[in-house]
């Protein structure tokens, strides 16, 4: 009798905390196309992809959820494998970059999505659309606290440099700075005094393998977070194309790709200054293996 009257009093506490838990969660989405047949992810999709995660770095996760999708092509056991083998993709780049695998909770192939009654004309364009793999994201806002640590943690440590990779001091999460490597004002391509400067980066990058990085390219001198024009191919994608030549230039030297992605990221991250100092690269560390 006590036992059940004690449960009626703290049941109404508990769905409150619960409640309130719920509410404070936050369901963030984000679904990555894939091409007919296929379950490589196309490159543009990859780097939207990079650019979803770097903006989890401002909220606490706790827990990710990944499904995949195709169209209503193939029979019932090709989409429910082909849709296994897109979700599984997307955990191995979550993982790639970084993400503790223990919050991702469910990777679920779903297998084909029903397509809506459309005008024969509009059919390619709706299958387009279903295949692909949705991300579900529940996170709550960082505690004070958890804010306060990192703030801490970067005042400790200053800003990092290639000698911490040497050193085994580099952390995931760490980004550093490429210093002299400049590029010709409205081009992706360095100057000539900068190509001695790759070259020993990439040196470094070769001894110690076990280090995975993103290569994030900026740009200066746009409005807002606009990205810049390459005056080469006169596209609005000058962060990705810097980005991309240090990808190219660092493969051709025997950095294996697979430890390697680039992204643009626009004007989105401003040093302030004198402009040279937001046309900059940097390189985000995403993972750090066992040195062999």
């Amino acid at each position: 009798m006590l036992k059940t009257t004690y449960l009626k009093r703290i049941l109404p506490l508990v769905l409150i905390l619960f409640t309130l838990f719920v509410a404070a969660q936050e369901e963030i989405k984000h679904q990555v196309y894939f091409n007919t047949d296929e379950f490589e992810v196309p490159l543009t999709e990859e780097n939207r992809l990079l650019l979803f995660i770097s903006n989890l770095e401002d909220v606490r996760v706790n827990k990710i959820e990944i499904y995949g999708f195709c169209d209503d092509r193939g029979t019932d056991a090709y989409n429910q494998d082909l849709s296994q083998y897109r979700a599984d993709k997307i955990k191995d780049l979550f993982s790639g970059y970084g993400i503790d695998e223990n919050l991702i909770t469910n990777v679920n192939g779903k297998g084909e999505i029903l397509l809506r009654i459309v005008k024969e004309r509009d059919l390619s364009k709706i299958r387009g659309l279903n295949r692909k793999v949705e991300i579900v994201v529940r996170t709550e806002p960082k505690k004070a606290t958890d804010l306060e640590e990192e703030a801490l943690s970067i005042s400790a440590d200053g800003k990092r440099t290639l000698d911490d990779i040497e050193k085994g001091t580099i952390k995931k999460g760490d980004k550093i700075t490429l210093n002299n490597i400049n590029f010709k004002t409205g081009y992706s391509y360095i100057t000539k005094e900068s190509r001695k400067t790759l070259e020993n980066i990439s040196a470094i990058l070769l001894r110690n393998p076990h280090v995975y990085f993103t290569i994030e390219g900026h740009v200066c001198c746009t409005q807002g977070s606009r990205d810049a024009v390459d005056k080469k191919t006169r596209k609005r994608n000058l962060s990705v194309a810097r980005a991309r030549f240090i990808f190219d230039y660092l493969e051709s030297r025997g950095v294996h790709r697979n430890r390697m992605k680039y992204v643009g990221m626009r004007r989105r991250q401003p040093l302030g200054g004198e402009p040279e100092f937001d046309r900059r690269v940097e390189i985000l560390i995403t993972y750090i293996g066992k040195k062999k």
